[in-house]
């Protein structure tokens, strides 16, 4: 057996269920053994692609994602997804092709580790025949346990080399140089007693308290206990975008705080005399820019990294733990102080987020544009939302793509848990949705999964729709198209600068995906999605790809708030 072999046969062992890739010379051998070791292989068209697709894998419970590429050009189109999943920090190990030591002058030379480095992933390599699988156990752990992205560099020559063995690979002397990284699975941090009973003293103290769960409460599955204490001490839950969902079905949550918040629930928010960020960096985009925080609200974040603790604002108290663990520490404090209080939870929140707690609920007219674009009539993009919504089926996944339209379905669409929103935006590239979506699909075959794109978007990626052809994925893909990047028309149109650079003739998108082999329909009206009834009725056994064209005469709400900060 050579390294190659071995490292995948490893890999499948150690929980590569899946494999995301494009295949070429340098990681063919490794992607064969991976598949021999009984991991499913997906073949996205684009390197990109296949990153992204292991990425929301990841995210929705898939378990550990994996991404096999080939080295030099397979790396560097691999590199945008690899940053999203780096900034998001998605347990994924990005396996590529590396050029040998020796061969100085191959064209495929770059500098691999300070390329994935440069984008916040941990290079590590499979250093010798000898160090191999310790190489690899070392990188699957570092991406599990320290919730990584990894690029793991597999050099030619050193996969070509057979696998000594055991024997010989205990005895023998590592390279000159090896000094990898140690990944010791840390235990879940909890804060000290002290800090424990601090932040019981603020919620004891707090007569309206909010909860704003991140992504760090998502990944630690902490919904019970964050909800459990909520209700004991009168908290209304909200979430960050990414966690949307986590308390879906609470009477009091407040859905999203942030440029997404509904009036209602930015307005509680504002109230708000304690503010707690649970595993949420409570950024910009979480706060508005620190316009929901009130002047006097008491500021608490609770994270397991250190270094998240008042990254983005000031906090009065600052708890290094794990969300989960330190809500059930918390919970158990008061309980053992016997205490319980109504807190914000009055009857009059209840009545008012039951009238006005969703999107759906907040009246609104329609955009002046909608009765006669250009072309013919437009949709506004709130009634297809909200059209769609009706007619889903409540289990549901959502991958939103990036662009001025994202937060119609990000807010329209209902999602069961928080599972339900893959919402890749760490790094804010157009172009990654169709793809999420497709991971998703993958990892969760019992739910309808919705991609939301711009045509900006959809476009950029249009080529991974033959591979939801090809796994004949029930993938319902919705792009809303104004055939224009509608976020540099709204921002810099007022200011009359020209836009050429920034719009489009009309394509016919649906047309497009005809041709890649799924069901479609163009959507000017609400009541063209009639095709997607006929759709969603069955056998699902294609995508749909929905062309709505949508109003452009108006920016997104959000719109002027995202720009704040570029």
């Amino acid at each position: 057996m050579n390294v190659a072999e071995a490292v995948g046969e490893a890999l499948a062992r150690l929980g590569a269920r899946t494999v995301f890739g494009v295949v070429g010379s340098g990681n063919f051998h490794v992607t064969n053994a991976l598949v021999a070791g009984g991991a499913r292989y997906v073949a996205a068209r684009h390197e990109g692609g296949a990153v992204t697709m292991a990425d929301a894998y990841a995210r929705v419970g898939g378990g550990l994602g994996v991404v096999s590429v080939h080295q030099g050009p397979g790396l560097t189109n691999a590199v945008t997804g690899i940053a999203e999943a780096a900034k998001s920090r998605t347990p994924l190990l990005v396996v590529a092709g590396e050029v040998a030591a020796g061969a100085v002058r191959s064209n495929f030379r770059i500098d691999q580790a300070a390329i994935a480095a440069a984008v916040g992933a941990v290079p590590e390599r499979v250093h010798s025949p000898q160090t191999a699988l310790d190489d690899v156990a070392r990188a699957c752990r570092t991406a599990v346990a320290e919730r990584r992205t990894v690029l793991l560099g597999l050099p030619l020559d050193v996969q070509g080399a057979a696998l000594p063995d055991e024997g010989e690979r205990r005895s023998a002397a590592p390279p000159a140089g090896y000094r990898p990284r140690p990944a010791q699975i840390p235990p879940l941090p909890v804060p000290p007693p002290a800090a424990v009973a601090r932040l019981a003293d603020a919620l004891q103290a707090a007569r309206r308290p909010v909860f704003i769960a991140g992504r760090g409460a998502r990944l630690s599955e902490a919904r019970e206990p964050l909800a459990e204490l909520a209700g004991r001490c009168g908290a209304l839950p909200a979430t960050s975008a990414v966690a949307r969902g986590l308390f879906a079905g609470d009477p009091f949550a407040l859905d999203v705080s942030g440029g997404f918040a509904t009036p209602a629930a930015a307005e509680l928010i504002c109230g708000a005399d304690l503010v707690v960020g649970w595993g949420c960096s409570l950024t910009m985009w979480t706060t508005r820019h620190g316009a929901l925080i009130g002047p006097d609200a008491t500021v608490v974040q609770v994270d397991a990294d250190a270094r998240a603790l008042g990254a983005h604002r000031p906090v009065d108290l600052g708890l290094i733990g794990d969300a989960a663990e330190t809500a059930r520490a918390v919970l158990a404090e008061l309980a053992a102080r016997g205490h319980a209080a109504t807190g914000y939870r009055t009857p009059e929140v209840a009545e008012r987020l039951a009238r006005e707690g969703r999107w759906q609920d907040v009246p609104y007219e329609e955009h002046p544009d909608g009765k006669d674009g250009a072309g013919g009539p437009r949709v506004d993009p709130r009634t297809l939302t909200i059209a769609l919504d009706a007619m889903l089926p409540r289990e549901r996944t959502v991958a939103v793509d990036s662009g001025n339209f994202m937060g119609y379905p990000a807010m329209f669409l209902d999602v069961p848990d928080g599972d339900g929103l893959v919402f890749t935006q760490a790094f804010q590239s157009v172009g990654l949705g169709l793809a999420t979506a497709i991971g998703a699909a993958v990892a969760r075959p019992d739910r309808l999964t919705v991609a939301a794109l711009g045509d900006g978007g959809a476009l950029m990626s249009v080529a991974e729709l033959e591979t939801a052809v090809r796994l004949g994925l029930g993938l319902l893909v919705v792009v809303y198209d104004d055939e224009a990047y509608g976020a540099e028309v709204h921002h810099f149109g007022p200011g009359g600068h020209p836009l050429d650079t920034v719009t489009f003739p009309p394509a016919d998108l649906a047309a497009i995906g005809r041709g890649f082999g799924c069901a479609a329909a163009t959507v000017r009206r609400a009541d063209d999605l009639a095709a997607v009834a006929d759709w969603l009725a069955g056998p699902r056994d294609r995508p749909m790809v929905v062309d709505a064209k949508v109003t452009r005469g108006r920016p997104a709400w959000w719109l002027a708030e995202a720009f704040r900060g570029h």
